[in-house]
């Protein structure tokens, strides 16, 4: 009997051997722009991302999944004719299957590795987690994912040790209740040891952004699809140095960086990891205390590949993934990104059909002088003006006025330093105790 608690600890990708892998896409109706070759492409690029090498593709059109395999057994034998003719060792396939569906597909496919979106997903995300926080995040990811495909797991275990020519008995069919659960609380007692984890995590972030709160700093959030140039844009306006490769979900974890803008107030703007379509609900659950980051910023960055055919699909899908976060209904600027990538004709019809966005290129630098213009314009929004004359004694609450706010006027008096100025309502709040506080009206 295992006693071993880390047993079933996430599987640890080593791409030392790459797989060959046959994709498996349904076409079930269509919606939201995505046809059936879109969501193939993306799944070949999320195959390339994990480190396989795609073999070859199987399409199948359905009213609604096969209970047993998903896709009809005729279906499942021309798979496996074809992992034979390319010499396969991966099936990918670009839905979500119940644990009965794939441990049948396995069955059919003896000896063949089979994933479905969600773990294919996991897998990169394993990949590219480098905090402490990402890695919690996906692991907890994984194992939720495993613990009702346990069973399906010990029965290929027993079924791999007879096809080895190990007895089929007592011990290999199943291998019997008592190991199943035993390993099942082993993976429930990782879950909750995972999920204390990450609450302490999350304290320690909100503890952090209560901080940048009460700071009174104007906070921006990027937001996107998964590959659509935000960090790019990130390093561009901040020198952020944050990896930036032509990957799905390169980056995972949530990056802050200050930003001086043109009139000399310093924000935070925050990257965050990319959003995908059909994005796993479980990975949504997961990362939520680094999602919050967009949840709790003044101002949203909608980044979008502008050089993209399905742009206008996946600014869908991100406001899909916003709602599913509670993250709608704030101020967000749509920012079309790798304009440079865009033939002229295309960029102006672009242009004049969405008048309130604004269009850069990280890569260049093309447009980032009107996209500062822009977050400036945002974060004066909810700004209060006011007229205060500080002591000399208070230099920290002229600084502050300088970091934090919109200078308008100062004059330094004989009392002390005169300013009128504007700021959000965290910072204006600091200097409501001055006795020779002037406020005027809001503007």
């Amino acid at each position: 009997m295992s006693t071993n608690p880390r047993r079933f600890t996430p599987h640890e990708v080593i791409h030392e051997v790459i797989d060959r892998a046959v994709l498996v896409g349904v076409d079930r109706g269509r919606e939201g722009g995505w046809s059936l070759e879109d969501d193939l492409a993306e799944l070949e690029r999320l195959t390339d991302t994990a480190g396989a090498l795609v073999v070859g593709t199987v399409t199948q059109r359905l009213d609604r999944p096969h209970p047993k395999t998903f896709v009809g057994s005729g279906k499942v034998e021309e798979i496996a004719d074809l992992v034979r003719e390319t010499e396969a060792s991966l099936v990918v396939f670009d839905d979500d299957l119940t644990p009965s569906q794939q441990s049948n597909i396995e069955t059919a496919l003896p000896n063949i590795k089979v994933l479905d979106r969600t773990a294919l997903i996991l897998d990169i995300f394993a990949l590219h987690a480098k905090s402490r926080e990402g890695r919690l995040q996906v692991e907890l990811a994984q194992m939720e994912y495993l613990l009702p495909r346990l069973r399906g797991l010990w029965r290929h275990f027993g079924q791999a040790a007879a096809a080895s020519g190990g007895a089929v008995g007592i011990g290999t069919r199943g291998p019997g209740e008592t190991q199943l659960e035993t390993d099942r609380r082993l993976a429930r007692t990782r879950i909750q040891e995972l999920k204390r984890e990450l609450r302490q995590v999350a304290k320690n972030r909100e503890t952090q952004r209560h901080a940048r709160s009460r700071s009174g700093v104007f906070r921006v959030a990027l937001v996107g699809y998964t590959n659509a140039g935000k960090s790019t844009l990130l390093n561009a306006l901040t020198d952020a140095d944050v990896l930036v490769e032509d990957k799905l979900f390169a980056t995972l974890d949530a990056t802050t960086r200050k930003l001086e803008l043109p009139e000399g107030r310093e924000i935070t703007i925050t990257d965050t990891v990319g959003f995908i379509n059909k994005l796993p609900h479980g990975l949504v659950e997961a990362f939520k205390s680094t999602l919050d980051e967009v949840r709790e910023a003044e101002l949203q960055l909608h980044v979008v590949d502008a050089s993209h055919d399905l742009a206008r699909a996946q600014i869908a899908a991100v406001h899909e993934v916003l709602g599913e976060i509670e993250a709608t209904g704030h101020q967000q600027v749509l920012v079309y990104n790798k304009c440079d990538l865009v033939p002229p004709d295309e960029l102006l019809q672009l242009k004049a059909s969405e008048p309130n966005a604004v269009f850069v290129s990280g890569a260049t630098g093309q447009g980032l002088d009107l996209l500062l213009e822009r977050i400036g314009v945002e974060a004066s929004r909810a700004e209060t003006t006011v007229d205060v004359l500080v002591p000399y004694t208070r230099g920290d609450l002229v600084r502050l006025a300088h970091e934090r706010g919109h200078i308008i006027t100062e004059e330094h008096t004989g009392e002390g330093t005169h300013l009128v100025f504007k700021a959000s309502p965290g910072v204006t709040a600091q200097f409501i105790n001055l006795e020779s506080e002037r406020p005027a009206e809001e503007g």
